[in-house]
């Protein structure tokens, strides 16, 4: 991994001192990767803790290839399931926390420990909560439960108090960078600078737009910010056009990230009356690209209105 070399450090330290903790909330703002280090947490440990830095002893194990293949008996993934509809359901329910049972009840077959990655732990509804935490009350001999949480304030008091927390800091954009290297590598500098500054410390964030062309919609939401009353409309409806349609999804999604940044870096630039419209039109943006996934709303219709809030706040 990348960054987080504190929280590898911490996670090992547990398992050298004989007296590992059944539960880790891992915790911080999305996209930091906390994921990633839950699943090579889990491989290093179902590997057998082979020594070397990190947990880079694990690659090529046989724990790795199951892992890989979905096939490994000592672990499971408690994450949201599809519905008869084929679409990914709002919640984690019960079902799925009841579903752990026969991996719980029988002793571990491949390896000395069970792993239990939850991700993401905020998607718990209550029962699901309710169930988990009985889960945690009553610990399995040799069993690892790893949550990932981008809210911990939002889950059960009595979750949290079960677990040991391992908090998940923002990488330096040099970090960011790197990771793109290795994991974009087809990026031109213009693209790759734009996703530094977006990642904001989460490299999960610029990955996510890594196919979006964010370069390109950065200079059109530019060009939009500067726009003159007159050509403010037209330039609306080019980018609401452009930004329609199945085939501009990504774009599409990385300019709901991307327009209420930029509104909200103009409104730090700014003072007196320019600032607070500034700010009056982040709001907006903010609540209208919010909630334009939940309320399935128009994409051309949400990229006009809020392409229209950012003209002239430049």
């Amino acid at each position: 991994m990348i960054g987080h070399d504190a929280a590898v450090a911490a996670f090992k330290a547990s398992f050298a001192d004989g007296r590992p903790h059944h539960a880790w909330l891992l915790t911080g703002a999305q996209g930091l990767g906390k994921a990633l280090f839950a699943r090579h947490a889990a491989t290093w440990l179902l590997a057998g803790r082979p020594p070397g830095d990190g947990f880079d002893g694990a690659a090529g194990s046989q724990a790795e290839a199951l892992l890989a293949s979905g096939a490994h008996p000592d672990f499971r993934r408690l994450e949201r399931s599809v519905n008869d509809k084929g679409n990914l359901r709002a919640v984690i329910t019960i079902d799925e926390v009841r579903a752990l049972q026969p991996v719980l009840q029988q002793r571990p077959s491949l390896s000395d420990w069970r792993v239990i990655i939850v991700d993401s732990a905020d998607e718990l509804n209550p029962q699901a909560a309710n169930a988990l935490l009985k889960t945690l009350e009553e610990p399995h001999d040799k069993t690892l439960f790893l949550l990932v949480s981008h809210a911990p304030g939002r889950l059960l008091p009595t979750i949290r108090s079960r677990c040991r927390t391992l908090r998940f800091a923002r990488l330096t954009d040099a970090q960011v960078d790197r990771i793109l290297a290795r994991e974009a590598d087809d990026l031109d500098d213009a693209d790759r600078d734009t996703l530094v500054r977006l990642a904001a410390g989460a490299p999960g964030r610029a990955l996510r737009f890594a196919d979006s062309g964010i370069g390109a919609l950065e200079r059109d939401l530019a060009a939009m910010l500067r726009a003159v009353p007159a050509e403010a409309p037209h330039r609306a409806l080019a980018l609401a056009r452009g930004l329609s349609g199945k085939a501009a999804a990504p774009r599409y999604d990385a300019f709901l990230d991307l327009a209420p940044a930029m509104l909200a870096a103009e409104a730090a630039r700014l003072e007196g009356p320019a600032r607070a419209r500034a700010i009056a039109a982040w709001e907006a943006a903010t609540r209208l690209a919010g909630g334009a996934g939940p309320l399935s709303l128009d994409p051309q219709a949400v990229v006009f209105e809020i392409a229209s809030l950012m003209a002239g706040q430049g």
